[in-house]
């Protein structure tokens, strides 16, 4: 593979647990990177449950056309909602109520508890994606989303004539979330392809090869390490993680930041960090090819 060349002896820091970050660590690991973590945010439950549970009962009895699942982490609270009612998630969602979701990633993960995707899309893989394919005509889409996710994709399917319930199902926070109050649901695995080969991954961590284990800083280390020029790249996967990054890490020096997906990249431009690159899937495949487009040209660096 050409990342390897091109990776290798780099240190990348990965701005996730190390439980949700294995699969891209193990990737990077056998490209000759060194990928190191540090935790910024986490995922609580939501507060108001009762408007959480309403809309699930409203789900469950065939009161919406569609749902639309916006993150992974939401597929976390299904998982927990369900198991709650004593049931899977898959009992949740009536067989006449249709699921769309952002890009193939998640849509493994949904299938793999059930649920069938009747609609992702595959190039741009994004709410913008998504509503690019959306057809306009009346419906009924429940959108369960984050407590901080922005107006945009519920506008955009208003737009297009669609009655929509958005309801918070999760809270985002700075790393750690609260004892009894972290989303602990594991997600199923599920097969991720890179390039000539695949291994089993869940965004839980689960991966085939356990090489690589990925090393956890703290941000007063990655701090450091930043300043000695010892970090090569920082990856950031949501707007969230690049305010964090925004708030502790900065100035960032040699270190590159590489964003996983434009409304992560505009939100590290609005707050001033130069994007060295943007993953154009977020998969562990698509943020090593943004690392090999900021890396290709330099030698080895160590």
């Amino acid at each position: 593979m050409t990342q390897a060349s091109a990776l290798a002896g780099r240190r990348v820091l990965i701005t996730r647990s190390a439980d949700r970050a294995r699969p891209l660590a193990s990737l990077l690991h056998t490209l000759g990177v060194e990928p190191l973590v540090l935790p910024l945010i986490d995922f609580e439950r939501a507060e108001d449950q009762a408007s959480l549970d309403a809309a699930l009962d409203q789900l469950s009895a065939g009161y919406f056309d569609w749902m639309v699942i916006s993150s992974i982490t939401t597929v976390r609270v299904l998982l927990e909602k369900a198991a709650e009612r004593g049931t899977l998630p898959v009992d949740l969602v009536p067989s006449r109520t249709r699921v769309a979701t952002i890009g193939p990633s998640s849509r493994r993960i949904l299938e793999a508890i059930g649920l069938t995707v009747s609609l992702a899309p595959t190039d741009m893989q994004s709410a913008e994606g998504l509503l690019a394919l959306w057809e306009p005509a009346p419906a009924r889409v429940l959108l369960p989303q984050a407590d901080i996710a922005g107006p945009g994709l519920r506008d955009g399917l208003a737009a297009k004539g669609a009655d929509v319930a958005s309801v918070t199902a999760y809270h985002t926070v700075d790393y750690p979330a609260r004892t009894g109050l972290r989303l602990e649901a594991e997600l199923p695995a599920v097969v991720v392809h890179s390039g000539n080969s695949a291994f089993a991954s869940s965004a839980s961590g689960t991966v085939g090869s356990r090489s690589g284990q990925p090393q956890e800083m703290t941000p007063s280390e990655a701090r450091a390490a930043i300043d000695a020029g010892m970090l090569d790249a920082v990856v950031a996967a949501s707007p969230s993680a690049a305010r964090r990054i925004a708030q502790t890490l900065l100035p960032l020096g040699r270190c590159r930041f590489i964003a996983i997906g434009r409304p992560t990249a505009a939100e590290a431009t609005h707050l001033g960090i130069t994007v060295g690159a943007t993953a154009k899937e977020p998969t562990p495949d698509g943020i090593a090819a943004a690392l090999e487009t900021v890396f290709a040209n330099e030698g080895n660096p160590r």
